[in-house]
């Protein structure tokens, strides 16, 4: 009986061995996987970093060193990997730079918890101690960091000049970054403001000419080109300016519905009548006094015929058609005008004004600029240029970074040094503190400190410089006190990085720290991956 009684024990034996292996190779499949997107952006990083080309499935090509834009357009499959994409765009949200550093952090502290984790330490005593040493890693980046008031136009421009500098339009940074800078101090008002709503700051995308020809407009500009039908205005001065989101056409019937018509008497009749009903509309939006019209994009029928734009053309009314559904909430508060539903609504008190309206060739095609409005809203308007599609979108993309950068000193008016600085400087505090601990924590702490310096590390690398050789000698240098020593890619030496200009927010890299620890302890603490029904 014992005899048969003994392989049901040994196979009870293997199951709980199998069981027990499981988790760790769960683990090391996920942290396979996120370290695996890591590398995929590590050679983006910096200003010597290299560029991405991406190909859709369409056919599409997209050129871009931008972390989070690399993540979102590539193809990933395994759900660590999607959550190492959804990091890049959360970094993207709060600070909106610092989406390929985040990444390539979170990639080190995988690594780092890999190591820990084949030593034999418990996952969750790694997990919390990455967010002690989290925790103190922000509190050294305040103690290092310099505050900056709004006032000071020379701190913010060299921020946004940092983070144009890794772009591929960096040779323009000496352009987009006063732009930027100037964008948002117009929309905010710099005493009270504590947030920067990038919505109040439209971008607008015109191939042709090169991105010297961007400019920035303190009003409005519409991509759709005005009615020239009879002959209609191009310029008005003085303007005073409807937004209607009904149709000037004569009514349809239902989908089901039709009308026969059995003689041409009739037919004339229903002319006459269409003609009048379009007269009267037009006659009651010139007696309120419009003299620019907008009209909103119709689904259900034309919003506009040609009967219509030339009794308006006739009334010395400029159209401007086909405007998006999305744009009328900025358009309403850059003009000062509400937008109007129906035609009994339609009175002068509903009427934005602008000093000029006019319509100027813009490469290949036309826009419309509103200058000059006397709305107290605050917005503006960003014309950017391109000689390709491929340079056009990447100059939206790093302007958008741009004006991120300064919507981050807006809410939290601190800067720090860059250049692999305060990561090194981050990584020499916790080393010290990790000194003060014991027990395993003290080994988390420290393999969190080294994997901190992976960013200088891979500056040096996507530089060319011998990375061993110039992070040994900063870590030389910042335990000698040197705070803001960091890494010059332009003389590929280590120097006071301040003297060079390169700064950036502080918020960039303590969400930046704390998105990458929290994202690393989340993916510590799974243990199993279960496939759902549905």
């Amino acid at each position: 009986m014992a005899d048969k009684g003994a392989p049901a024990s040994n196979a009870n034996k293997q199951g709980a061995f199998k069981d027990r292996e499981k988790p760790t190779e769960i683990r090391y499949a996920n942290i396979t996987a996120g370290k695996a997107v890591a590398d995929a952006v590590r050679t983006s990083l910096g200003p010597r970093g290299m560029d991405k080309m991406i190909q859709g499935s369409s056919g599409d090509v997209t050129i871009t060193n931008d972390g989070a834009t690399i993540l979102k357009e590539m193809q990933v499959l395994h759900p660590i990997a999607k959550m190492m994409v959804e990091l890049a765009k959360a970094q993207d949200v709060e600070a909106g730079d610092g989406t390929t550093s985040v990444v390539v952090i979170a990639g080190s502290l995988l690594n780092a918890s890999q190591k820990l984790l084949s030593k034999g330490i418990h996952p969750t005593t790694i997990s919390d101690a990455f967010q002690l040493a989290a925790d103190r890693a922000v509190k050294v980046l305040k103690e290092m960091s310099t505050p900056v008031t709004l006032a000071d136009r020379e701190t913010l421009l060299k921020s946004a000049t940092t983070s144009l500098n890794s772009k591929v339009v960096s040779q323009y940074s000496s352009l987009l970054a006063p732009l930027s800078v100037d964008a948002v101090m117009k929309v905010i008002d710099p005493a009270t403001a504590t947030n920067v709503d990038l919505r109040d700051i439209k971008i607008i995308k015109k191939l042709g000419g090169t991105v010297e020809d961007t400019e920035l407009v303190e009003g409005l500009v519409l991509e759709q080109k005005a009615s020239h039908y009879a002959s209609g205005m191009n310029r008005v001065e003085k303007a005073k300016i409807g937004l209607i989101q009904f149709c000037i056409s004569p009514p349809k019937t239902d989908m089901e519905n039709q009308v026969i018509v059995s003689d041409y008497s009739q037919m004339d009749r229903i002319l006459r009548e269409e003609k009048q009903y379009i007269l009267d509309i037009c006659k009651k939006i010139k007696k309120a006094g419009c003299n620019v019209l907008l009209i909103q994009k119709s689904i259900l029928r034309d919003a506009v015929n040609d009967l219509a734009l030339h009794f308006l053309a006739k009334m010395k009314i400029l159209v401007v058609r086909d405007i998006e559904r999305e744009d009328i909430e900025f358009i309403s508060r850059t003009l000062g005008c509400r937008p109007i539903a129906s035609l009994d609504h339609f009175v002068a008190e509903h009427l934005g004004s602008a000093q000029l309206v006019e319509e100027v060739p813009m490469g290949s095609s036309k826009v419309v600029k509103f200058t000059g409005a006397s709305s107290v809203s605050k917005t503006v308007s960003i014309i950017v240029r391109g000689s390709n599609k491929l340079v056009l979108e990447e100059a939206d993309r790093s302007i958008h970074d741009a004006l991120c950068v300064v919507r981050c000193l807006v809410k939290n008016r601190a800067l720090i040094a860059g250049g692999g600085a305060p990561e090194t400087e981050v990584s020499l505090r916790l080393m010290e503190y990790a000194q003060s601990l014991t027990g395993m924590e003290a080994y988390c702490v420290r393999a969190f400190s080294e994997a901190m310096e992976v960013i200088p590390y891979t500056l040096a690398e996507n530089a060319g410089l011998n990375p061993i050789v110039v992070v040994t000698e900063l870590r030389a240098r910042h335990a000698n006190g040197e705070q803001t020593a960091g890494i010059n890619v332009r003389k590929g030496a280590i120097t006071n990085i301040l003297d060079e200009n390169v700064v950036q927010p502080l918020l960039v890299s303590t969400s930046a720290i704390q998105l990458a620890s929290e994202t690393v302890r989340c993916i510590l603490k799974i243990d199993d991956v279960i496939n759902a029904m549905r």
